[in-house]
């Protein structure tokens, strides 16, 4: 494939994971390389293809081209096309099982592959664990309803044909340069022993042309591999339930409070923090006070508030606030799994997958993460209101406590001793859900602002 036909930008554009809705995309081709098939029957091409049009996006693009139509590969298939006489039929990489594979085996036996179009140096090399046992790919299938990312489940086997734990494989749509949070924080936690999280396999590093870095290319992750938890639910799923059917869920919420703290005394351990300086403060607070507009040019009625929380962000100015470290980022129940026998595992340490890579690296503040947390309760009973009619305030308030319970248990500080700092962190993140429910889930608009109207209450207590 010489250049990006026609039938393969239509069908990018269509995809969950391309950001670019509403545009015509302009293209062009940063990178790329081929991966091997033992089997020799599909040519597996990664192909890094650039957004121009307006704000700049960076897409990974895994395909196989093959020569004839492949039995049971109809929902893969993207097209075809002609070349030298010769007709190529072009699929979804990550759903054709032979590309699947290659990308795991890249990642297992720490291969490298150099670029296609000549460039110097690596284009992907994996990185494997050292503590991966001997293992052999027995088959791989796309996990359905992913949103950012493209994940492949893998069943595996050991050497001697015994069963061996299942694999997931996340592969990045979107590329940015710089290490991916996803890789580096989960990484370092399964490295210190923790065992709330999955056990990292390996990744795949990347190499692309980039005209604005120094050396003319940027470096980033292009694929993650771990432990896979296979029929579970997550925290979203299991909390609902219990909410619905009006079960106690205070002992899970402390556990899971626990579980949070491990996560972030763990990542203080491991990796550099910082005292909070006063710049980064009054970063922090002029960021929340803008949120604050943002959200009254969104929804006027939240304006009634402004002076009430002018007053908690004062407040929270004045408190004593704790040191900076890096964070999950994007941390709510669906970022959780139930794994029986083994508690709460949490995932998907990405961040919010639209900000650049580098502001993801940075440290932060814990309380971004508790404060994400407590609002997801609220959506629980948000969402048995919305479903069901059914009021579960109390069942919401419950989790909330014992959620802070477990995580001040675990994190050694009390939170509830200087509350105007967590609420402030709460209130923006409600701040931010207000703005995205009234564009995009109106019926749903109540759930923030219930919040806001509760903390700002107190506030003024």
């Amino acid at each position: 494939m010489t250049a990006l036909p026609e039938f393969l930008s239509t069908w990018i554009t269509e995809q969950r994971w391309y950001a670019g809705k509403g545009r015509a995309p302009v293209w062009e081709r940063l990178g790329g390389f081929d991966l091997p098939d033992p089997d020799g029957q599909a040519h597996i091409t990664v192909h890094l293809f650039l957004d121009t049009a307006e704000r700049p996006l960076l897409y990974q693009v895994p395909l196989t081209e093959r020569s004839a139509p492949v039995a049971g590969l109809d929902h893969a298939l993207i097209g075809s096309y002609e070349e030298n006489g010769v007709t190529r039929f072009v699929y979804d990489g990550p759903r054709d099982e032979a590309c699947a594979k290659a990308i795991l085996r890249l990642i297992l036996d720490e291969g490298a592959v150099l670029p296609d179009d000549g460039a110097p140096g690596i284009a992907a090399r994996g990185h494997c664990v050292p503590t991966t046992p001997a293992i052999e790919i027995r088959g791989a299938r796309v996990l359905s309803g992913e949103q950012s990312n493209t994940s492949i489940i893998y069943d595996m086997v050991g050497l001697d044909g015994t069963g061996a734990k299942p694999i997931i494989c996340k592969v990045f749509r979107s590329l940015h340069h710089g290490e991916n949070p996803d890789v580096t924080l989960l990484s370092a936690l399964a490295g210190a022993g923790s065992t709330v999280v999955p056990q990292s396999i390996g990744h795949i590093n990347g190499q692309w042309h980039d005209t604005g870095e120094p050396t003319g290319f940027a470096h980033g992750h292009l694929a993650f591999a771990q432990e896979f938890f296979p029929g579970v639910e997550d925290a979203w799923r299991v909390a609902l339930e219990a909410a619905e059917a009006g079960e106690d869920f205070t002992e899970r919420a402390r556990t899971l409070g626990e579980a949070t703290a491990d996560v972030h005394t763990t990542l203080a351990g491991v990796l550099p923090t910082h005292a909070a300086a006063p710049r980064d403060i009054a970063a922090t607070i002029a960021s929340m006070r803008a949120r604050f507009d943002e959200a009254v040019a969104e929804v006027p009625g939240i304006e009634q508030h402004r002076a009430a929380l002018q007053s908690v962000y004062t407040r929270a100015a004045t408190s004593v606030w704790p040191a900076m470290q890096r964070i999950h980022g994007d941390f709510h129940l669906g970022q959780v799994l139930w794994v029986p026998g083994r508690g709460w595992i949490i995932l998907d340490f990405e961040g919010e997958p639209m900000r650049p890579m580098l502001e993801r690296a940075r440290e932060d503040f814990p309380l971004r993460d508790v404060a994400g947390m407590l609002r997801s309760f609220d959506y629980v009973a948000g969402s048995v209101a919305q479903s069901r009619g059914q009021s579960v305030t109390d069942w919401a308030l419950a989790a909330r406590r014992a959620f802070l319970d477990g995580y001040i248990s675990g994190y050694g500080t009390d939170l509830r001793a200087d509350r105007s700092l967590l609420d402030a962190f709460e209130i923006d993140k409600a701040l931010y859900e207000a703005v995205y429910e009234a564009r995009n889930r109106p019926a749903w608009l109540s759930i923030p602002l219930a919040a806001i109207d509760r903390l700002v209450e107190r506030a003024a207590s």
